[in-house]
């Protein structure tokens, strides 16, 4: 944790950056791939880990920017074999500003994200200022055979999954026999991130499965995550009520208080949630965001990345 502090970074090199998009999208997300061998962080950024990124120039107030977290995307031996190459999954962020109470309210310029743009924008043998590794709760447990596995992801949230499945099927060591599931939240199919390489692992391993939640096309419009796992429930029904199942979600918070009600409406919130007298005494169709972002807290079995 924090072998390098953001108030004093190291430059790492970019090695490539390219789309990780199938086919048109309205999005544009990216592998972006930099080399961090030179520095402290080589070896040490785990999958579930993320490392900080330090854009330059200076924000609206003339101070120097603040340290941005993003998740690895790359197994514990990285992405060339000897953890010196490291993987994240950046989105460019294009928004109209919305003006505030009191701001003009025909003021409507155009807003860039200021670090997922500069990821996005860099070029082969640039160099970029990093941090970390930053996070302990959401890694793998230290004997993954011991478990089982949900990994529930919307959007840029798979990243930290591509490293975890990489780091359980594909590991020099040998695979994990353990069963593991991944369910892919995104509005339309073009917007799958790593659909490739998670339908090939899914062919090749026979203890993994690979779903998608597709929420804008007509053949499944409104199907979300929660959807997913409600539709082949005796599917996942069985895997969630297993005592060695872990469950981690990373994406949208949407995607959290959808998956709580359903893990109630199951009868199995207890084994991932801990609920206060508020909740348990009202039945689950009944548990409102406010109520379950103030009264429900996830147990050991239930990893959260949220956004």
């Amino acid at each position: 944790m924090n072998l390098v502090r953001p108030s004093r970074p190291v430059a790492a090199r970019v090695v490539s950056n390219e789309l990780c998009m199938q086919g048109k999208s309205a999005s544009f997300v990216k592998h972006l791939v930099i080399d961090v061998g030179d520095t402290p962080l080589a070896g040490a950024v785990l999958p579930g880990q993320s490392f900080g990124v330090i854009p330059p120039g200076r924000d609206a107030d003339s101070k120097p920017h603040k340290v941005r977290l993003y998740s690895s995307a790359s197994p514990s031996w990285g992405e060339d074999g000897v953890a010196c190459h490291l993987a994240t999954t950046p989105k460019r962020l294009i928004d109209e500003y919305r003006p505030r109470p009191d701001d003009d309210p025909d003021d409507h310029r155009l807003f860039l994200g200021v670090c997922s743009n500069y990821l996005c924008d860099l070029k082969p043998g640039d160099r970029i200022n990093v941090s970390g590794p930053n996070g302990r709760r959401f890694l793998l447990p230290e004997d993954p055979a011991a478990h089982d596995y949900l990994f529930l992801a919307t959007g840029t949230g798979i990243a930290p999954f591509r490293g975890m499945l990489l780091e359980l099927l594909e590991s020099p060591r040998g695979p994990c026999r353990s069963r593991i599931d991944l369910v892919m939240g995104s509005p339309y199919t073009t917007d799958l991130l790593y659909d490739d390489l998670f339908r090939d692992l899914s062919a090749r391993h026979p203890n993994f499965r690979y779903h998608t939640a597709i929420s804008r096309e007509p053949e499944g419009r409104g199907r979300y995550v929660a959807d997913c796992l409600r539709a082949a429930h005796d599917h996942f029904g069985a895997l969630l009520a297993g005592g060695r199942t872990r469950m981690y979600r990373c994406g949208v918070i949407g995607m959290q208080t959808d998956v709580f009600r359903l893990l109630g409406e199951l009868g199995l919130a207890a084994g991932y949630l801990r609920l206060s007298d508020r909740l348990l005494g009202a039945p689950p169709t009944q548990w409102s965001d406010a109520d379950l972002a103030r009264h429900a807290k996830p147990t050991e079995r239930c990893r959260l990345e949220l956004y």
